[in-house]
This record gives C-alpha cells, sequence and structure tokens, in this order.
C-alpha cells in the first residue's frame, strides 16, 4: 500500500488560528476572560478603503501651497453663547487621569494648546495641570460620575455628555487597583488600590427625554455658555445621532470601534460595535434628515492616523474628529526604545496590551511616580504639537489636490472605495465604476 506524502507545511486552521487556541488554552488554565486596553485589533474595513480623485482637467486644484486652505471651525453653536472655535478640525479625546498619568495629562493639554486645538477629561475628574496648560478643555461628565462637581463643570470650556464608546458600547471600563493610587482615589473617591468598573448607564436617567432633562440642568449650572456634547459608541448611529440633536445636543461625537479603551473585556473590544467608517454615513444622514447637518456638529472617533483620515472623514460630511490612541504614540507611548522592559511586561512595543496595568515603561498610562518621571510633558506637548502640524497639513495637501480651499468643502463625490463593503459603508461609488452598493436597491 502507498501512501502520500505529507505536505512539506503542516497546514492550521484559519478559524482556530495560533491566537485563538491560546486564548483557549488561557481561559482554560485561569478561568476568567482577559483584559487589555486599546481599541479592535481585527482588520476592519477602514479609511485605508478610500482613494481621493484629486483634480485633473474636469477638477481645477489649488496651487501649493500658495493658495489658502482653511482649516479652522467652530463646535457648538447651536444654543451655547461660547462655543469652542479651533484652529484646526483634530481635537484629543477623553482619557482618564487613572488610565493616564498626571505628566501624559498634562502635555496633551500643552500640545493641544500649540496647536489651536481642544484636548478633553476622560473619566476621572479635572486635574489642575491639565486645566492649567489646556486653552480649550472639555470636561466629560460619565455613568460614573468620578470626580464630577459644579466647580468643575463650569471651569471647562464644554461639557461631553458620555452615554457611550467606541471599544465598548452598553459596557463599562475598568481601572485595576494598581493605578489607583492616593491623588486617584481621592479625585473618584474610592478606595486606594481596589479594582472599579465604572458603570455603563447614567444613574439618573434611561432614555432620551431624561436625557433632555440632564442636558437642560447642564445649562442652567453653566449659565447656557457652555457648548453640550453628546458622545456615543458605534452601535446605532442614525437614531443615537437623531435623539441626540432631539435632546438638545449642540455637538454630537461618534467613536467606532477602533477607537481605543482604558482596559475592558477582550470580547467586547473585538466584537461590540460598528467600525469608524461605517458609523459615519448613518450619523451625517440623521443630521441631513433633521435639516440640522452643519447646524449641530459632528465629530468622529476611532482610528484616526493621519491626515489622509481626517481628510476623509470630513469629506463624509463630518466637521471635525478626535484622536487618542495616536495621541498617547506621539507623546512618547509604546516607544521600540523600551522594547526590553515591554518584553518583560510579556508583550511588545505596538502590542497596547500594557496599557490597563499600570507597568507602562513609557510612564504614560501608570501612576507609579518612578516610571511617571520618564515623561517630559514640556517635551511630549511639543511632539503632540508637531503630530498635530503634520497631521493638518496632509489633510490641507488632498483639499488643495482636490481644488478645495477649505477642509470642510471636501465632499463625498471627491472620493471612491477600493472594495464593495468600504463603498457600500461610505456611500461611494466603486473605483472604475458609478456603483454604490445598496443604492437604489442594488
Amino acid at each position: 500500500m502507498t501512501y502520500r506524502n505529507p505536505p512539506t507545511t503542516p497546514r492550521k486552521s484559519a478559524t482556530f488560528d495560533d491566537y485563538t487556541l491560546s486564548e483557549i488554552r488561557r481561559a482554560a488554565a485561569t478561568g476568567i476572560y482577559d483584559i487589555r486596553g486599546a481599541g479592535a485589533k481585527r482588520k476592519l474595513p477602514h479609511f485605508d478603503d478610500l482613494l481621493f480623485l484629486g483634480a485633473s482637467i474636469s477638477r481645477y486644484p489649488l496651487e501649493g501651497y500658495r493658495e489658502r486652505c482653511d482649516t479652522s471651525v467652530v463646535l457648538g453653536s447651536r444654543y451655547a453663547k461660547k462655543p469652542i472655535e479651533l484652529k484646526i478640525p483634530i481635537t484629543i479625546a477623553g482619557m482618564s487621569f487613572g488610565s493616564l498619568s498626571g505628566p501624559a495629562k498634562e502635555a496633551l493639554g500643552r500640545g493641544a494648546t500649540l496647536s489651536g486645538t481642544s484636548t478633553t477629561t476622560g473619566d476621572g475628574g479635572m486635574t489642575e495641570e491639565e486645566r492649567g496648560h489646556s486653552k480649550t478643555l472639555i470636561y466629560q461628565y460619565l455613568p460614573s460620575r468620578y470626580g464630577m462637581n459644579p466647580r468643575d463643570l463650569r471651569r471647562a470650556d464644554a461639557i461631553e455628555v458620555v452615554v457611550g464608546q467606541g471599544a465598548k458600547p452598553g459596557g463599562g471600563g475598568m481601572l485595576l487597583g494598581q493605578k489607583i493610587s492616593d491623588r486617584v482615589a481621592e479625585m473618584r473617591t474610592l478606595p486606594k488600590g481596589i479594582d472599579q468598573r465604572s458603570a455603563s448607564r447614567h444613574p439618573d436617567w434611561t432614555g432620551p427625554d431624561d436625557l433632555e432633562i440632564k442636558i437642560l440642568e447642564l445649562r442652567e449650572i453653566t449659565d447656557w455658555e457652555k457648548p453640550i456634547y453628546v458622545k456615543v459608541g458605534g452601535a446605532r448611529p442614525y437614531y443615537d445621532t437623531a435623539l441626540a440633536v432631539k435632546s438638545g445636543a449642540d455637538v454630537v461625537v461618534v467613536d467606532g470601534m477602533q477607537g481605543g479603551t482604558a482596559a475592558t473585556q477582550e470580547v467586547f473590544i473585538e466584537n461590540v460595535g460598528q467600525p469608524t467608517l461605517a458609523c459615519i454615513r448613518p450619523a451625517v444622514q440623521a443630521l441631513q434628515d433633521l435639516g440640522m447637518h452643519r447646524k449641530v456638529q459632528l465629530i468622529v472617533s476611532g482610528g484616526i492616523r493621519n491626515g489622509a483620515d481626517v481628510a476623509k472623514a470630513l469629506a463624509l460630511g463630518v466637521d471635525a474628529v478626535s484622536i487618542g490612541t495616536a495621541a498617547l504614540v506621539a507623546l512618547g507611548d509604546n516607544d521600540p526604545r523600551w522594547e526590553a522592559e515591554y518584553n518583560e511586561l510579556g508583550t511588545t512595543a505596538g502590542a497596547y496590551d500594557d496599557w490597563h496595568e499600570g507597568r507602562d515603561p513609557a510612564g504614560i498610562t501608570t501612576q507609579d511616580p518612578e516610571l511617571m518621571k520618564r515623561v517630559d510633558p514640556i517635551a511630549a506637548g511639543r511632539r503632540l504639537a508637531n503630530y498635530l502640524k503634520v497631521m493638518t497639513l496632509e489633510a490641507q495637501t488632498i483639499a488643495r489636490a482636490c481644488g478645495k480651499n477649505s477642509l470642510h468643502n471636501l465632499e463625498p463625490e471627491d472620493l471612491v472605495a477600493l472594495t464593495i463593503e468600504a463603498a457600500a459603508m461610505a456611500g461611494v461609488p466603486l473605483a472604475g465604476t458609478n456603483w454604490i452598493p445598496g443604492k437604489n436597491g442594488f
């Protein structure tokens, strides 16, 4: 009897890949689910699946750096007496003190101020160094109410009511005990060193009618001066955007599943929510159907990395974007120069697995006094400002190539998609065709 020779390379399962097998073994050995930070790591349709057409004969491009391309944006002009005026349409997302170190929060404020944009407090309250170095600071009002007080609401330049986050829509985040230092415990009114989990829903309202009442309360506390944002995770962006607008929001923030988190269950991060690209068109459509597009501003976050991503989001109808993970990398997080120390933690620079454990060698996602000394807030703030400058220049370069003298003049007809999925999500034609999947029943 003869037998076939075995294949030269054994074939592994696509379903039970090496990571899946290792996770099964880990779960079997420990009996607990995995917790980590950052956003979804699975490959998802994203801005890379879109391309700009640029100008040629049928469109007239602007000349390099000679012709003006405006980047400014006003947020919160619907009801607020003092809307937010920014030089660039790239803001810094909410990342808490507790999740991040004090020097990192200061650096975010410094970088945003140098760039003429805003930063956001995150869960855990307002630190003095963040307020002191942020020209424009958005105060997040979360279900946990950690650190919330009327004085800080009035000291903020806008208030962001957080209903959900892209990495965990419908769920609350975690802060492990090793990151709850004396200062964090005092700000959050928590016991030191004990794991905590943030609430997944606000304690004093259960729906859009209650949200409207809450927004009115916040307006009265702040004398109708501050814009009120409402932030939702990328779950049902059409209805969530519409309900936020009807509840009185000045600005709606939609966070896709590529948005990061300090810590939550990995099964949540990878399996709940929608890609950022899939969230934009429904949110814009909701604003258009209500006659509120550009009257209520739309901010999108989750996986924004460069000026091309910014330009593509704006072309799809967004007013501004927000960055989190990219901002931390710009500050110096997950830098390969700390590779040996990341390896000691059982991870590698760029894997973003260590954020929740409080042992970040870069000193950014930690409360360890010695590790925090590695962050120079002034130098880190300058790096962030440099990064924001480059992103803005990249977006301007693309806008000029499309013949636009403002980033906000970019439009869907400037785009095509490389995949059917991206074409359907973004509502733009598949490259080389005039076909938009799902439009007119096709």
